[in-house]
């Protein structure tokens, strides 16, 4: 988890260095070794491509742990003698933190504002912390509905639109499959029921100025829908609380023991590597709606790189996050190479990506559906300023709730409770309901 060091800030620069888009563009003739820590496995392929571009400046790839882990080194590294690494790959969940702490760059000093067009709107405002652009988009995750193609077929159950059909849907499924449920929902995992709450349109959590935030997830109108849709479904049986991405859960989903799967676009490589044997039985949709004449859509997952405060070679660093992340090139290599889901709206417009079949898929284009999703993408989520460690308390909160220890409206005050205390133990203006 990251702690309260993270918050407090870290030294100053030693040494200052020309800023603005120029001295970016003539950081690219200087010779310059850049550190970047990232866990994507296979990214080396498109760092290749830059050196190969620019060939004055070498990329130093270093995997330092996903998420959380490397999140811990991160803090203590650029606080510590040595400063850490130059850039970081950074979820855009826990950009927040970083950037109110002052241990990454503010980017709009170097031009970057400039890019706000190449990038989806959700991706854009996903790396902007108080009007101000923390990092460079790199991936998203638009939230799709993968469903076992097989199973609706042989039960003549059409893809749900809304989520009242989807409660139906999965009562239809226990009935004639007992065994088998609609889905499966992870206590462990918060990510999915923020996104679940983002796409019924909630905003429970708030980043504002001056250290104050705002956390609601007791009478925030989305919170409340997916709390009712969600806690109905548990109780019913219908969905299964079971922890996820471990061997028996993927044999379960090879099995077809759950019939869809919400999950962003970067599901497909993680089907296709878990359980190849179920290549055919699955098909992609967009996820119920609550007013189908509004449609609204969520991200679950993605990623940001940012520079670091106590980098030497900032001018550098934002010419390469730039290059990766936004032009063509780099983006196209981050999807094709990588299999990251693009941020970037010339890639999501490209009918070559966009009319591509999957043959997992049974040859279904489901970037299609991936990008039609990415449009609807409320703008406007925010996370707080320290989500990372909110998120450490929700297996024993929500996650207890999920499980069957109460009702999942009160595991979601419990965890209200635990955000707010923790943010009035650490200096902030705690903004409750």
């Amino acid at each position: 988890m990251l702690t309260a060091v993270a918050l407090a800030g870290c030294g100053a620069t030693e040494d200052a260095e020309p800023t603005g888009a120029d001295a970016v563009r003539a950081a690219l003739d200087k010779p310059t070794t850049l550190t970047f820590w990232t866990w994507v496995p296979n990214i080396e392929k498109a760092v290749d491509r830059f050196e190969i571009a620019h060939p004055k400046i070498k990329i130093d790839v270093v995997n330092a742990g996903q998420s959380a882990d490397q999140y811990q080194r991160l803090q203590h590294a650029i606080s510590g003698p040595v400063g850490g690494p130059d850039l970081a790959q950074i979820e855009y969940f826990a950009l927040p933190q970083f950037a109110i702490s002052g241990q990454i760059v503010d980017l709009t000093e170097y031009g970057v504002g400039d890019l706000k067009h190449r990038f989806t709107a959700s991706a854009w405002s996903q790396v902007q912390v108080d009007d101000k652009v923390y990092g460079i988009p790199q991936d998203t995750g638009p939230m799709a509905m993968f469903y076992r193609k097989d199973i609706f077929d042989r039960l003549g159950i059409e893809p749900p639109k809304t989520w009242e059909d989807y409660r139906k849907a999965g009562r239809r499924i226990k009935q004639a499959q007992p065994g088998t449920f609609i889905s499966s929902l992870d206590p462990r995992n918060p990510g999915t029921v923020e996104s679940l709450i983002w796409q019924a349109g909630g905003k429970p959590f708030a980043t504002r100025p001056n250290k104050a935030v705002g956390v609601d997830l007791t009478a925030d109108k989305g919170v409340e829908a997916f709390a009712d849709t969600w806690g109905s479904m548990l109780a019913e049986g219908t969905v299964e609380p079971v922890t996820e991405w471990t061997d028996e859960w993927w044999q379960a989903m090879a099995d077809g023991k759950y019939a869809t799967w919400m999950a962003g676009a970067w599901a497909p490589a993680n089907l296709e590597k878990s359980i190849p044997q179920s290549a055919g039985m699955w098909a992609v949709a967009p996820m119920p709606q609550f007013d189908p004449a509004k449609p609204t859509a969520a991200e679950h997952g993605g990623s940001s790189i940012a520079v670091t405060s106590r980098s030497k070679h900032k001018a550098a660093a934002v010419a390469f996050a730039q290059w990766l992340n936004s032009d063509p090139d780099g983006a196209a290599a981050l999807n094709a190479e990588v299999r990251l889901f693009p941020a970037t709206t010339q890639l999501l417009d490209d009918p070559s990506f966009r009319d591509r079949p999957a043959p997992f898929f049974g040859g279904q284009a489901v970037n299609q559906v991936f990008a039609e999703v990415s449009e609807r993408v409320v703008a406007d989520w925010q996370y707080l300023p320290y989500q990372a460690y909110a998120n450490t308390t929700f297996d024993s909160t929500v996650g207890k709730a999920i499980a069957g220890d109460s009702d999942v409206k009160t595991g979601l005050a419990r965890w209200q409770d635990s955000i707010a205390r923790y943010g009035e133990d650490n200096g902030f203006t705690v903004s409750v309901g």
